[in-house]
């Protein structure tokens, strides 16, 4: 038992050390646990591996993937995004910091129409940051409420992070769609009172748009584009989302009917061409193939570890800890917040969540809200450097004059207001729990 521990802890710390010289995930995960499993039990203990594997992608619940991605590369492709802030612009410019108020409206838009941080944040630093510095933003606020809309589509349903906590937690999609609405409005209203306290404090900081270029379209024109630009995405949204959290359709259905809709969105704005469908289906499948080869090595990571009595090692590692239930939760806060800043949040769940699972669920741990507090959590990984990807991918379109520094400067204060919005789903559970109970999930 001891050697095979050993085993299992020198796999863990083999893992790391690969991804920090660069090998891929799939590749680390599937290495590792081949090495060691091979190791410690021979080829026996990879006998069940080909019955595992087919289980998994065989999964019924996968095709929603896709689909969703469909969805959100479509809505990106049909430049949605562009009409969008443009409006948002116009209804909110009038206000201290009111146009950071209007970026932050717009991550909860395209977080629950397309989900994708890199889209959402690469179109707001093309479209609103050169904007923002030459109306006198302070460029670090400016990044760092760019950053932060970007990352919101990984907690507003529906969220990629929700569909692979349902299936590592062994959850309802449905049910933990409804139990993130009211934590990803939370945090998003967090968000818009920072920045709006902001502007009264410092209002250098964030100056509002002059009268005089918000007078140029008229109310009837602004109307008429709301209706236009606006509506649609929310009646998509409502329609996919609706149909899970009500019960009607399972989350698979509702991709479809999400897919089908976003199609018919970039018909009405008559921006659909053959290309664009090329395009969209191509980088769907890129997507999805990478994550379901994540998936597969981590079939064979899991195997192995838990063959070894990985298991064991880490109900030992909570028995040392002190506080009971509550101290051993925000140890896997901890460990995930700290791993955020080195690896990327698919790997965080397929690795640290299955290794952790087990015991908290045995001190009687609501799975539904242990869910939400780590995808709360998990935004954070996309923020912290040194790899977190928002901040490259506002890098690489942001103007020469902003610098790194100036990125990660303006991330640090929406770092810190996802920690307490953590706080306050930790404190008060029903945040998370009230509208799954209502509907009856």
């Amino acid at each position: 038992m001891a050697d095979l521990s050993t085993l299992a802890i020198l796999m863990v710390v083999a893992f790391f050390v690969l991804l920090m010289i660069g090998i891929p995930v799939a590749v680390s995960l599937a290495t590792v646990g081949f090495v060691f499993g091979y190791i410690g039990f021979g080829d026996s203990l990879f006998n069940l591996l080909p019955a595992r594997v087919y289980g998994v992608v065989a999964g019924y619940q996968w095709m929603s993937i896709p689909l969703f991605v469909f969805m959100g590369v479509m809505l990106e492709k049909s430049r949605l995004a562009d009409d969008l802030l443009d409006v948002m612009g116009h209804l909110a410019g009038g206000v201290r910091g009111g146009m950071g108020v209007g970026i932050i409206l717009f991550g909860v838009l395209m977080g629950a129409t397309t989900g994708i941080v890199g889209a959402t944040v690469i179109t707001l630093g093309l479209l609103t940051l050169p904007t923002l510095i030459r109306r006198g933003y302070d460029k670090s606020v400016a990044c760092g409420a760019i950053c932060a809309s970007g990352t919101l589509g990984q907690i507003i349903p529906p969220s990629l992070i929700l569909i692979l906590l349902a299936d590592i937690m062994q959850l309802s999609v449905g049910t933990l769609f409804a139990a993130a609405v009211i934590p990803g409005l939370l945090l998003s209203a967090v968000y818009i009172i920072y920045l709006l306290v902001l502007g009264m404090v410092k209002p250098e900081l964030m100056p509002p748009i002059p009268v005089e270029e918000r007078s140029r379209v008229s109310r009837s024109e602004l109307a008429r584009r709301f209706w236009k630009v606006v509506v649609p995405p929310i009646a998509l949204v409502v329609a996919v989302l609706g149909s899970i959290v009500g019960g009607v359709a399972a989350p698979t259905e509702a991709a479809s009917m999400g897919a089908v809709g976003s199609v018919l969105i970039t018909l009405i704005s008559g921006r659909f061409r053959l290309d664009v469908l090329k395009q969209v289906a191509l980088e769907t499948g890129k997507i999805t193939a990478v994550m379901m080869f994540i998936l597969i090595g981590a079939q064979v990571f899991a195997l192995a570890f838990r063959g070894l009595h990985g298991e064991d090692v880490i109900t030992r590692l909570f028995e040392w800890l002190p506080g009971g239930v509550n101290a051993d939760i925000w140890f896997m806060m901890a460990l995930i917040f700290v791993l955020g800043f080195f690896i990327e949040w698919i790997e965080i769940s397929y690795i640290a969540v299955p290794l952790f699972l087990p015991v908290l669920l045995a001190q009687g741990v609501d799975p539904v809200w242990l869910a939400i507090l780590i995808t709360v959590n998990l935004q954070s990984s996309f923020l912290t450097p040194p790899f977190g990807w928002a901040l490259f991918y506002l890098k690489g379109v942001a103007p020469p004059e902003v610098t790194i520094k100036d990125i990660y400067k303006g991330v640090v204060p929406f770092i810190l207001l996802q920690g307490i919005t953590l706080v306050l789903v930790f404190l008060y559970p029903q945040l998370a729990l009230w509208l799954p109970k209502l509907i009856g999930w």
